[in-house]
């Protein structure tokens, strides 16, 4: 298993994303990874499984990264042996009219998984503190009373959103939804390459938006506005974990290694049914043996 505590975002920690190799595998090579993942996927589905039947918590993995880091592929490869069933994903883009007439997080409560059933945010509530920490001026769509400039949007706004974004995970952690928060840390070099792929390749030519580019020259801004985001919301209850994203083949074992580590650290059993239950069940056989 990977040595998880080294992607962990301690709680209370201020993070520097350069204290983190984008390229870091451990002691993997890209040879054994197809046959780690395979155990993982089989082992997710086992664990699903047992989660779904006790029915007494939801599981939200929230997936925030650079364009390019990987996130859907991570999604596809981990959550393959997954039952459909028992599994939601939600891609949330910029906010419509209907959204934006409510407070930045609605929208996303009422995406969160149901007991039972793993969520993944792809991309999340944290783009109110990321895209918009870059760009502030979409911050004045949300009509949010006693913001009326820009001016108005000060580090004590920023503090606030923090802590609103505590306040929502504590709540939702604390009513029985697991949060895991994974951000692929990709370099800017390979960035570049994986950009440069979609233009070259005709089959990946949808992938790729010039919008892209245009938020590549932010690409220190953003940096900075993960690592306050990280640092100020990494909290035991809503832990982050900075996923080393240069080779996709080990950003795929290492979120797989975590979801298994917490789903295995909840202890959950299959339920056993009551004696009057299993009566009826030898009832029911005998029925339908004398048919």
């Amino acid at each position: 298993m990977v040595e998880i505590d080294k992607l962990l975002a301690k709680p209370g920690e201020n993070i520097s994303l350069k204290d983190y190799s984008p390229a870091y595998t451990g002691k993997y090579k890209e040879k054994d990874a197809k046959k780690h993942l395979k155990k993982n996927i089989k082992k997710l589905d086992e664990l699903q499984y047992t989660f779904y039947a006790a029915n007494t918590h939801s599981l939200l993995i929230v997936l925030q990264a650079m364009d390019a880091a990987g996130k859907d592929g991570a999604i596809r490869h981990v959550m393959s042996g997954i039952n459909p069933q028992g599994c939601t994903i939600h891609s949330f883009k910029a906010p419509s009219k209907n959204e934006l007439e409510h407070d930045f997080l609605w929208r996303h409560y009422i995406r969160l998984p149901e007991r039972g059933q793993i969520g993944m945010f792809n991309r999340s509530h944290y783009e109110n503190v990321l895209v918009t920490k870059v760009h502030p001026e979409y911050i004045l769509g949300e009509q949010i009373p006693g913001v009326e400039s820009l001016k108005d949007i000060n580090e004590q706004f920023w503090t606030d959103r923090y802590e609103q974004i505590n306040n929502f995970e504590k709540t939702i952690h604390q009513n029985g939804t697991i949060v895991l928060k994974f951000f692929l840390h990709l370099s800017k070099e390979e960035q570049k390459n994986r950009f440069l792929d979609r233009i070259k390749e005709p089959d990946k030519n949808w992938k790729f938006s010039f919008g892209d580019i245009e938020e590549r020259e932010h690409w220190d801004e953003y940096q900075q506005a993960f690592e306050q985001a990280i640092s100020n919301t990494s909290t035991k209850d809503a832990p982050w974990y900075i996923i080393p994203a240069d080779n996709k083949w080990f950003s795929r074992i290492a979120i797989s290694d975590v979801i298994i580590n917490t789903l295995k650290s909840l202890n959950l059993k299959i339920p056993e049914l009551e004696a009057k239950e299993k009566a009826k069940l030898e009832e029911a056989k005998q029925i339908l043996l004398k048919e």
